[in-house]
């Protein structure tokens, strides 16, 4: 099964010494211009999107708090853990 992705064009302003040195590296990969920025944008909506999840996964794990064995009961002060 070929599913089509649809695509739309975009114009980009890069200065001239940047956009020599792409056309190398797409050279270089065996790629177009088109075909490089497309899959690094794409690997750019990854990063975020898995960012977004551990973030989200550390959030929950920081509102549900964690179990310490005290049972909610502090039974040290701070001088007691000063203690020389």
């Amino acid at each position: 099964m070929n599913t089509m992705i649809e695509t739309q064009n975009i114009t980009l302003a890069i200065p001239k010494h940047t956009l020599q040195e792409i056309k190398l590296i797409a050279v270089e990969q065996g790629q177009s211009i088109s075909g490089l920025m497309t899959q690094l944008l794409q690997e750019l909506v990854e990063h975020r999107s898995h960012y977004r999840l551990a973030q989200q996964r550390q959030m929950a794990l920081m509102e549900a708090g964690l179990n310490l064995g005290t049972g909610g009961q502090i039974t040290w002060s701070r001088d007691s853990l000063y203690e020389r």
